[in-house]
C-alpha cells in the first residue's frame, strides 16, 4: 500500500513543524499519517526515540492495528497504557517506541513524574478544548519538556472560536493565541450574553476569525475528505412531524411554567440546562418524572420512524438515538438491533441487520460502518457538533460503495429540535471557515 499526496505531504509537513495541528476530517487517514512521520523522525533523523499518544479508548486500538497493517512501520514497537493501574504501569515499562493511553489517564500519568517523553500525539485534539480541565492543566505541566506536539482533530471549533485557546496552547505553548484565556478573549471576543457584571457568553469582534486564523495558519494544515477522497454524494434532509393541539398546549406550559402535571405525575425543571434537555425528550414523544419514570407523551417520531424505515425499501437503516426512552420505545416497537458489540458491528457491515439502533456517544472515532448501509436517521438530535459529525461519518466515509449517502433528521416542528438543528448548522459554518482558512490544496 502507498500514501495518498496529501498524506505524504502532511507526513512532510509534521516532520518540518516542531509544533503542529493537522485537521483532517474523518477518513483520510491521520493514523497512518502521523505514524508515517513518526517513523522517519525516529529512524531517518533520528530526532526522536519515545513518543506518547493521547486518544480516546477505543481508538487506543486503531494505532496498533495501522501499524501492523503497513509494511514500512514494521520497525515501531507500541505498548497501550488502558485499563487497571497496575496495568497501566505494565505497560508504561514495557520497552517501546510508541505508548498509547485514553485521556482519561493523561492526569494519572502525569502525577506518576519522570514524564520523559519527546514527541506527544494528541489523537482528537479538541477533547482537550476546555482550558479549565484536569487533563488540560496536567499536559501544560509537562509540555515545555516536549520537542514535538502533533494535535489532530477533524473537528477543531465544534462549539465555536473559543475552543482554540487551548488546543492551540497545547501546541505552542501560548505563542500564537496567548497565554492566557483572558487575553485571548479581551483581543477576538467582545461580551454577549451578561448579567450585571456576570458574563455568560461572547462573541467575536468583527475580524476576529480571520486574525485567529492568521495567526495560527503557519503550523496549521486542513484538509476535507471530499476534496482528496471519491466520496459519496451527502444528501442530508428533514422530516418534520407535528404535535397535536393538546401535546404542543403540555409542551408550551411546561416550557413557561417549569412544571407540568400529567396525570399524577410531575415533571419539574430546575435550571435552563434542566429544561433543555426535558424539552428534547418532549419533542422525542417521552419524558422522565422526577422517580425516573417514563411518562409518554405522543408517537409522532415513532410514527415517522416507520413511514422511513417502510420507505428505505428493505435497505439497512441506522437509527441514531439519544435518550434512554428514545431506545426503549423504538425497540418496543420495531425489531432492531443495537450496535455495541465487536459481533454487531460485523453483521452490520455484513448486510445481516435491517434496522440498527447506535448512540452518538459511542459511535464516534474509529467505527467503520460504511459497508452495512448508506442510509441514516436522527430519531434524536444532539447539541454536540463533534458528535454529529463523527456518528455522521460512520457512513459518508471512505469505502463506502453506495453512490449516495442520506442522513435523515425527524424534527418535531415548533420545538427544540429546530433550535438544535440550527445550532448545529451554524457551529458547522465557523469550522468550516477555519478548515477553509488553513486549508491545503494539491498544486
Amino acid at each position: 500500500m502507498k500514501l495518498h499526496d496529501y498524506q505524504e505531504y502532511a507526513v512532510k509537513f509534521i516532520e518540518e513543524h516542531p509544533a503542529s495541528a493537522l485537521l483532517l476530517t474523518m477518513g483520510l487517514g491521520k493514523t497512518i499519517t502521523t505514524l508515517t512521520a513518526i517513523n522517519n523522525l525516529m529512524f531517518d533523523s533520528f530526532e526522536i526515540h519515545k513518543v506518547l499518544v493521547i486518544a480516546p479508548v477505543r481508538v487506543c486500538q486503531v494505532w496498533p492495528a495501522e501499524i501492523e497493517k503497513w509494511e514500512h512501520l514494521r520497525n515501531l514497537t507500541y505498548s497501550v497504557a488502558v485499563g487497571t493501574a497496575a496495568e497501566r504501569k505494565k505497560a508504561l515499562n514495557s520497552p517501546a517506541d510508541i505508548y498509547l493511553i485514553n485521556r482519561e489517564n493523561v492526569e494519572w500519568l502525569v502525577s506518576q513524574g519522570g514524564f520523559d517523553f519527546d514527541m506527544i500525539v494528541i489523537d482528537e485534539l479538541s477533547s482537550f478544548k476546555n482550558h479549565q480541565s484536569k487533563r488540560f492543566k496536567a499536559l501544560m505541566k509537562v509540555r515545555p519538556k516536549v520537542k514535538r506536539v502533533v494535535g489532530l482533530t477533524g473537528t477543531p471549533s465544534s462549539n465555536g472560536l473559543m475552543d482554540l485557546f487551548a488546543e492551540f496552547k497545547l501546541i505552542d505553548m501560548g505563542e500564537r493565541l496567548g497565554r492566557f484565556i483572558g487575553q485571548f478573549r479581551n483581543t477576538y471576543f467582545t461580551p454577549d450574553k451578561r448579567n450585571g457584571m456576570v458574563v455568560y457568553s461572547y462573541k467575536p469582534l468583527p475580524g476576529a476569525e480571520d486574525r485567529i486564523y492568521e495567526k495560527i495558519s503557519d503550523i496549521t494544515v486542513s484538509m476535507k475528505a471530499a476534496d482528496h477522497l471519491k466520496m459519496p454524494e451527502l444528501i442530508i434532509t428533514e422530516y418534520p412531524v407535528c404535535m397535536s393541539e393538546g401535546e404542543k398546549e403540555k409542551y408550551r406550559e411546561f416550557k413557561t411554567e417549569l412544571v407540568l402535571e400529567l396525570g399524577d405525575k410531575e415533571i419539574t425543571a430546575a435550571n435552563a440546562a434542566s429544561l433543555s434537555g426535558k424539552l428534547s425528550q418532549m419533542a422525542n414523544g417521552a419524558v422522565y418524572d422526577e422517580d425516573g419514570n417514563i411518562i409518554r407523551i405522543h408517537d409522532r417520531k415513532l410514527d415517522a420512524l416507520e413511514d422511513l424505515i417502510e420507505s428505505a425499501n428493505g435497505k439497512p437503516v441506522l437509527v441514531a438515538y439519544w435518550f434512554k426512552h428514545d431506545l426503549e420505545r423504538i425497540k418496543e416497537r420495531f425489531d432492531v438491533t443495537e450496535i455495541k458489540t465487536p459481533d454487531s458491528i460485523r453483521r452490520w457491515n455484513e448486510g445481516k441487520i435491517p434496522v440498527a439502533l447506535l448512540h452518538p456517544a459511542s459511535a464516534g472515532h474509529g467505527l467503520n460502518l460504511q459497508s452495512g448501509g448508506s442510509i441514516m436517521i436522527w430519531f434524536g438530535l444532539t447539541w454536540s457538533l463533534e458528535l454529529y459529525q463523527q456518528t455522521n461519518a460512520r457512513l459518508w466515509r471512505q469505502g463506502q460503495s453506495a453512490e449516495t449517502v442520506v442522513i435523515q433528521h425527524i424534527v418535531t416542528k415548533g420545538t427544540v429540535d429546530e433550535r438544535i438543528l440550527k445550532a448545529l448548522q451554524e457551529k458547522d459554518k465557523t469550522q468550516e471557515a477555519l478548515m477553509e482558512a488553513v486549508k491545503y490544496e494539491l498544486v
